[in-house]
């Protein structure tokens, strides 16, 4: 496998976005600091945010919208919508699109990626939240599965604790709002760094990011990321990868994958998509 082209480098830089992405490992902390939580509140506009809070993954969307309306409220946004979506049609509806026109932040929340990505991909509402977020009018994030489905490939399911293989991992659709990147949840804590691996080995036009539990991976303009939250963030770099196996060997087979280039961060520290070169937090 030849390293790959310069013009196929530039794909794998996330588009530029004039505004802030979060993307969630999963259960950010809701009750003390809030610290995950506060950062999109304030990217969102603070005491100016209007919100919407998009819950459709959750198998108890009422429960989980009205969950995060409240921490909302109590950080003391200007308004907020939950977008209870759990048919396609319903993304049709007026009110949320009227919303959208003066909304500063958008949360997907945790649940199955699987139905989030169903109920809202090729819609004219995903759409307009896709395209507000990229020019700036918007910050974005998603947890766990609202994490899950940001790039164009997704994992949507899989094992751990194994060597990389072809069976670790089931890959889908995403909802293509970075789509250079594919994302991984709960990373360490569920020991799924060889599923990431899987993944990257069968895209490797990608680049691969796990993200820890009450972390973010914080993605602002220039292709710049950087780390808030109590956990890590790992990139899995493959621009420089030279050989790959995956399609010599059987599913369950272990996995070749050669010069991979990984780096773990973790909170202040940034990575530059342009240069690929991380960078740590200041020293205080």
């Amino acid at each position: 496998m030849q390293q790959l082209t310069s013009q196929a480098l530039e794909h794998m830089i996330p588009q530029q976005t004039k505004t802030s992405i979060l993307i969630i490992g999963g259960a950010e902390d809701k009750v003390h600091g809030r610290e995950i939580l506060q950062t999109f509140f304030h990217r969102a506009g603070a005491s100016n945010a209007n919100l919407a809070i998009i819950p459709s993954a959750s198998r108890e969307p009422a429960i989980q919208g009205e969950r995060y309306r409240k921490i909302f409220e109590e950080m003391g946004a200007k308004s907020i919508e939950i977008f209870d979506i759990r048919e396609r049609y319903h993304c049709e509806e007026p009110k949320w699109h009227a919303f959208l026109e003066t909304c500063t932040g958008v949360f997907m929340t945790g649940g199955d990626q699987l139905r989030l990505y169903s109920l809202l991909a090729d819609t004219l509402l995903m759409e307009k939240i896709r395209k507000g977020s990229r020019q700036g009018r918007m910050a974005l994030a998603g947890t766990s599965a609202g994490a899950a489905v940001m790039g164009h490939h997704m994992i949507a399911g899989g094992g751990s604790g194994e060597s990389p293989n072809r069976s670790l991992v089931d890959m889908a659709t995403g909802l293509d709002i970075l789509p250079e990147l594919i994302v991984d949840q709960h990373f360490h804590n569920r020991n799924r760094m060889a599923r990431l691996i899987s993944a990257i080995a069968a895209h490797p036009d990608k680049i691969g990011i796990g993200i820890d539990e009450d972390t973010c991976a914080l993605f602002e303009a220039e292709g710049l990321l950087r780390v808030v939250g109590k956990g890590s963030v790992t990139i899995v770099d493959t621009h420089e990868m030279s050989y790959t196996n995956l399609v010599n060997v059987g599913a369950t087979d272990p996995l070749s994958v050669f010069n991979l280039r990984v780096h773990i961060l973790s909170y202040g520290d940034q990575y530059n998509f342009h240069s690929r070169c991380p960078s740590s937090a200041p020293s205080v």
